[in-house]
């Protein structure tokens, strides 16, 4: 445990799971797309879709996805902030079964033509869990530089992946393997202890079965 668990972020709102959190969410989201998102759809469950509009959730969100970090001045003019940089933005609601309280569905465009969807929950004190890219089910934090593959579920893509960030010398932290189905594709989330070189994406991208590369480093 670290000061920040007790005292909670350094932050703009009124609440750490509303506005921390979901600042985070955003930021988490942007950088995962790889580009700032011309088009946003966001959809909020639960207390975030009852009690958020009060707590500046939907201002935290899209100033995330403009790429404020939770102690940002511009947090309450985000959304007029977005409309000036052209990115279009539309919040709906959605009951999602068994979801924590505190949850986003942000399916994002960016100019080039990107895509992603995702799915996050704000766990309190400015933590979020990330629970499904791209309509797989996955489990990680965003707390650390993250590599996201996206590929067939046939053997070799593991090591494959693991070999790439070896030569690029990046130490693994974690990974998980999500897939929906055997025998069609997973979902490799790998955390890791240095930033990821944009040359480890271009590596992979190319490959056979490989599918989507997204990449994520704590420092933008």
């Amino acid at each position: 445990m670290n000061l920040f668990d007790i005292l909670g972020p350094v932050m703009v709102g009124p609440s750490s799971s509303h506005t921390a959190g979901a600042v985070k969410i955003g930021l988490v989201a942007r950088r995962l797309l790889g580009d700032a998102p011309v088009q946003a759809h966001i959809l909020l469950h639960g207390s975030f879709a009852s009690t958020g509009n009060g707590h500046g959730t939907d201002r935290a969100l899209v100033a995330g996805l403009l790429g404020m970090e939770p102690d940002d001045l511009r947090i309450p003019k985000s959304l007029e902030l977005a409309e000036d940089v052209g990115m279009h933005v539309r919040f709906g609601s959605v009951h999602l079964r068994g979801a924590h309280p505190n949850t986003a569905s942000l399916s994002l465009k960016s100019k080039n033509g990107r895509e992603l969807q995702m799915v996050a929950s704000s766990l309190g004190g400015g933590r979020i869990q990330v629970c499904q890219i791209d309509g797989v089910t996955t489990n990680f934090s965003g707390e650390y530089n993250t590599l996201v593959v996206h590929n067939q579920d046939q053997p070799g893509y593991v090591a494959l992946v693991a070999t790439v960030l070896a030569q690029h010398n990046v130490n693994i932290a974690t990974m998980q393997v999500f897939r929906e189905t055997s025998g069609r594709f997973a979902v490799m989330v790998v955390e890791c202890d240095q930033p990821i070189p944009r040359d480890v994406v271009e590596s992979l991208e190319p490959v056979h079965g490989i599918l989507k590369v997204s990449y994520m480093n704590v420092e933008g």
